[in-house]
């Protein structure tokens, strides 16, 4: 197994592609801890690891508190003793144009999205450093690929990119390595949310499928295979890199 013994951390993982992370990361034999602010998703997710044999633990936090932050990680150590990997996966997204959002909308996003990845790496790096582990930060494809109405959201998704590979730059002669997942539309999380906004769900993925070069739109478990490679030592020269798992969205446009 590729995370045999190794403890990760999983922000945002109650739910869609942290919750499937989670799932993967466990199956791989990382003892995991379900860190979300919905405590009943992530107790959910604990639940449905455990049931299939694998170890993990939940935690609630609000990664755009400084104290709770530290809380996650005293506990961490507290319960396994260690921390090998950070996945950065916790978000939110306001679906508005730049002159609709309000001031307030636009810090919550820029708050949680990349004032997460940033206090939770601040905390985590030290004993990062120690046990030469790694971090992974959910980006998204639309940090190069933007579509309407989602300015906030993918102005935070960009920057996760560059403070990704800042990290990277920063740490990797301290041996951990940061890496990030940019994925597609993926059947689970803030994706879910907005096909279900939609008039007819079932044909609002369709037509988000046919924006990808394989005609479909990807499932969160293969975001959380790709996470996995990244935090296992199968990528151990990788680090500062950008991994889209998003099924071709960003090779052109598909044929009709």
């Amino acid at each position: 197994m590729r995370l045999e013994d190794k403890v990760a951390v999983i922000t945002g993982s109650g739910s869609g592609i942290g919750r499937y992370c989670a799932f993967e990361f466990a199956k791989n034999g990382a003892k995991v801890v379900v860190a979300d602010l919905n405590e009943k998703g992530a107790a959910e997710t604990e639940k449905q690891i455990q049931a299939n044999g694998g170890i993990a633990v939940t935690f609630k936090v609000d990664v755009s508190k400084p104290e709770s932050v530290q809380k996650l990680a005293n506990f961490t150590l507290k319960t396994f003793g260690r921390i090998d990997v950070l996945v950065n996966n916790a978000a939110i997204q306001i679906n508005k144009t730049v002159e609709d959002m309000t001031f307030e909308e636009w810090n919550l996003q820029m708050t949680i999205n990349v004032g997460g990845v940033f206090l939770c790496s601040k905390q985590f790096l030290p004993h990062l450093r120690k046990t030469k582990g790694n971090i992974v930060n959910m980006s998204s494809v639309n940090s190069f690929f933007v579509e309407p109405m989602c300015a906030g959201y993918c102005a935070t998704k960009s920057a996760i990119v560059g403070l990704t590979k800042a990290m990277a730059i920063d740490h990797g002669h301290e041996g951990v390595r940061v890496n990030c997942i940019l994925p597609g539309y993926i059947d689970a999380g803030l994706a879910e949310g907005y096909f279900l906004a939609q008039p007819d769900p079932a044909q609002a993925r369709i037509d988000a499928g046919k924006l990808h070069a394989l005609w479909r739109i990807g499932k969160p478990e293969e975001v959380g295979r790709a996470a996995v490679f990244l935090a296992s030592d199968d990528a151990s020269f990788v680090t500062g890199s950008s991994m889209v798992v998003d099924g071709g969205f960003g090779s052109g446009l598909p044929p009709k």
